[in-house]
């Protein structure tokens, strides 16, 4: 092994940016395996953002931790978990940089991982009938990079929370100094939906001025190669129920005769799109035109289909558009969940007295979400249906043939960067510089992040850098951070903060 790493010092004394990648990649490896111990210890405090209790205790480790590396740190207050503002200062001229990280996860179910607490992280390693057997935890300094840290959050996302931390020491203790200035905003509440966000970031529009903010948060492209993602679009949510029955009536005594609401609301859903997907509802899909530009932008980033066929174990895609990156630029409407009557072990011979969809719309920067949950309104309406906002009562049931209830939420809408913007070139350069290559660019996610609060009310860009494997399993059970995709987020984050604005 020293052999290839002198051969590689040879092959790159005359050149300066292959000089610069052997560094950040020696930092990077060595600041991985000095971040461990620390990395255990904040994947065992307890972050179920609905525990008031255990997310204090990661408010305090992070005012801790921030603070022995010299960031001012305050709270924000909310009408929730406060918010972190971690600041510090490398320059009297120089830019400032928005740096968001979330802290707070998903509720575990221990029952569900392959582990007895999901907050005691384990070291793992996959085995010749390709199950994940645990290791000593000692073991992880000789790491393999195909090796994993199963814990919650470890990738969603405390995991760039520690890589972070580390090339703050990489460059603390190595003589690097970023020309610009950094703040850090940590939310606490962002699997919640980052309810109180848009209003801090309203009333401290000052506190938090920044030129740019970068996202440390999401996985890389499938490839898992080097990733910029310039947006995401936004989310909205929509329950909707319908009636029958005042209460459930016996199928064999009532049947053909006593509406049946799965029945009415399966209608209802299934007159919202075609056969390929596509949402039928007219105007749904307006103000959105893929210029020859965009969609050669779109093209560029790679995509396997017959792999995401296979692993996903269905026969085809919904043809909204041609292909997936094209398809994710509009907005979606989904039914992200249903529920009637009884099933499985409970299921039961009778007509519901009610039946009720959780719907989500992902929302794209030219489409109004108050626009489009109008329209998909208006559209059950013009099914025959009375739509309230609240449960009806005894004489709009009786007056009503058709009753739905329909509520709504709008989150936070899109975002998305042009791809030649000065901030989205010098995130490439310095991706370029790291890895000795060009980084993978997504144009928009399909998913949503909280950001747009940021985006609207400080005017500023955003730009994602996407550092944990995708293959991470966040939000389920058994999540967990490959070691290689840990020592390239330090790296990619070295890479950032060493290159000049």
């Amino acid at each position: 092994m020293k052999k290839i790493v002198l051969i590689f010092i040879v092959n790159c004394s005359l050149n300066l940016f292959c000089q610069e990648r052997f560094n950040l990649d020696y930092l990077a490896s060595k600041y991985t395996l000095t971040s461990f111990e620390g990395f255990k210890k904040l994947l065992s405090i307890p972050n179920d953002a609905n525990d008031k209790i255990g997310i204090e205790k990661n408010i305090k480790w992070t005012e801790e931790e921030f603070g022995k590396r010299g960031f001012r740190v305050s709270k924000i207050m909310t009408m929730g978990a406060p918010l972190l503002l971690a600041k510090r200062d490398f320059t009297a001229k120089g830019k400032t940089v928005l740096i968001y990280l979330q802290m707070d996860g998903q509720p575990v179910d221990p029952s569900k991982w392959n582990q007895e607490n999901p907050y005691v992280p384990v070291l793992k390693k996959m085995n010749s009938t390709g199950k994940w057997e645990a290791l000593d935890w000692n073991k992880i300094y000789e790491y393999n990079d195909d090796w994993r840290i199963f814990a919650r959050s470890a990738s969603d996302a405390k995991g760039p929370v520690s890589m972070f931390l580390a090339a703050i020491d990489a460059i603390d203790e190595n003589g690097i100094t970023p020309n610009f200035n950094i703040k850090v905003i940590l939310d606490f509440e962002e699997e919640m939906g980052s309810p109180n966000l848009p209003d801090a970031v309203k009333k401290n529009g000052k506190l938090l001025n920044s030129d740019v903010l970068i996202i440390l948060d999401g996985p890389r492209h499938r490839l898992n190669k080097p990733t910029l993602t310039f947006g995401a679009r936004g989310i909205a949510t929509i329950q909707l129920t319908t009636y029958g029955p005042i209460v459930p009536q016996h199928s064999g005594h009532f049947g053909n005769y006593v509406p049946n609401p799965a029945l009415r609301l399966s209608k209802i859903l299934a007159s919202m799109k075609d056969e390929d997907g596509k949402v039928t509802i007219k105007g749904y899909y307006d103000g959105i035109k893929i210029s020859p530009e965009v969609k050669k932008i779109l093209n560029s980033t790679p995509h396997n289909e017959k792999e995401l066929l296979d692993l996903f174990q269905i026969a085809e895609f919904d043809k909204v558009k041609d292909t997936y990156q094209e398809a994710i630029q509009y907005p979606s409407l989904n039914i992200r969940g249903m529920r009637s009557g009884w099933i499985n072990e409970e299921v039961r011979t009778i007509i519901p007295s009610w039946a009720r969809a959780e719907i989500d719309v992902r929302l794209v920067k030219e489409s109004n979400p108050k626009t489009l949950l109008s329209l998909i309104k208006k559209h059950i309406e013009s099914l025959g249906y009375l739509v309230l906002d609240r449960e009806p009562n005894k004489n709009e049931r009786l007056k009503n043939k058709k009753i739905a209830t329909f509520t709504s939420k709008i989150s936070y809408q899109s975002f998305r960067t042009s791809l030649k913007s000065k901030y989205s070139v010098w995130l490439r350069d310095a991706i370029k510089k790291g890895f000795g290559e060009d980084p993978i660019l997504i144009r928009m996610s399909g998913g949503s992040i909280p950001i747009s609060p940021f985006v609207n009310t400080l005017n500023i860009p955003a730009i994602t850098v996407p550092t944990v494997n995708r293959d991470n399993n966040q939000h389920s059970p058994n999540e967990n951070i490959r070691l290689g995709n840990y020592r390239d987020g330090i790296k990619t984050i070295l890479s950032i903060l060493s290159q000049k604005l």
